[in-house]
């Protein structure tokens, strides 16, 4: 499956709880009518929570980017069926639609988006777990951008490769329950939805993916193994990831079509 991520700002003068309403009561629904049309296969819309500890997250790297106000994520079942449903003439009345709907609430200049293809590193059986409103899990969500001595390729290979394989051994100790890794690619089809929407931010690199229990999380900060994990994990993104040109955060999930 092939991925749009597309990460939010809200326009000046919304509180985060307005931007959140409205996206989640008026937007989402729109983007739901239009799943046949428009050959989605999945949307989720992921909340970026007002919690501490984005600031925790953060003062483990240094200084870092403010958080997103939310993300969408939207998947297709391939390339090709991605690139016919936009440039079909019912596509394109769709993407209209949505596009004008999105300027009432989102700073479209400061929110980039990216396609992108996922590798799983820790899954879970059942593999799906979804971060609800009202259970105990957590999605942190960590777009990040690789230093300039590196290619987007060579961070791309270490992330997978090396990176990838240090979380799995110490992920028992941050108790972490499914991580995965979501690297950008380079497409057309992201340069005329960026054209569209003005976008001047950059896309990143890629994103990656982790559902905790708050629970477990509490446990893991008081032992000297979740300690010691997270040590670890950071000094492993410090060699391929800017942090000042990054940011993380935690957030809910909220799911408006599943059709895999």
């Amino acid at each position: 499956m092939i991925r749009l991520t597309f990460v939010l700002r809200r326009k000046p003068g919304a509180s985060l709880a307005e931007f959140q309403k409205y996206w989640r009561e008026h937007h989402g629904p729109i983007v739901a009518r239009h799943a046949t049309t428009l050959d989605i296969l999945r949307y989720v819309q992921v909340h970026t929570l007002d919690d501490p500890m984005n600031q925790q997250l953060a003062n483990q790297r240094g200084a870092m980017e403010r958080p997103y106000d939310g993300v969408a994520e939207l998947w297709w079942a391939t390339r090709e069926g991605l690139h016919s449903t936009f440039t079909s003439a019912a596509g394109q009345a769709a993407a209209r639609e949505l596009l004008e709907d999105e300027a009432k609430f989102i700073d479209l200049p400061n929110s980039p988006l990216w396609f992108a293809y996922e590798y799983p590193q820790i899954n879970p059986t059942p593999e799906e777990l979804v971060a609800r409103e009202h259970n105990s899990l957590v999605k942190l969500f960590f777009c990040f951008r690789h230093p300039p001595n590196l290619h987007l390729e060579q961070a791309q290979l270490y992330w997978r490769t090396s990176h990838g394989p240090t979380i799995r051994r110490v992920a028992g100790g941050m108790r972490m329950r499914r991580y995965l890794q979501v690297h950008r690619f380079e497409d057309d089809l992201e340069q005329q939805l960026r054209a569209s929407r003005a976008t001047a931010v950059a896309p990143y690199t890629g994103h990656a993916e982790a559902w905790f229990d708050r629970g477990d999380l509490a446990v893991a900060g008081n032992t000297p193994e979740g300690r010691r994990a997270m040590e670890i994990a950071v000094e492993d993104e410090a060699k391929f990831i800017d942090f000042a040109n990054s940011a993380m955060w935690v957030a809910k999930e909220h799911v408006f079509i599943d059709r895999r």
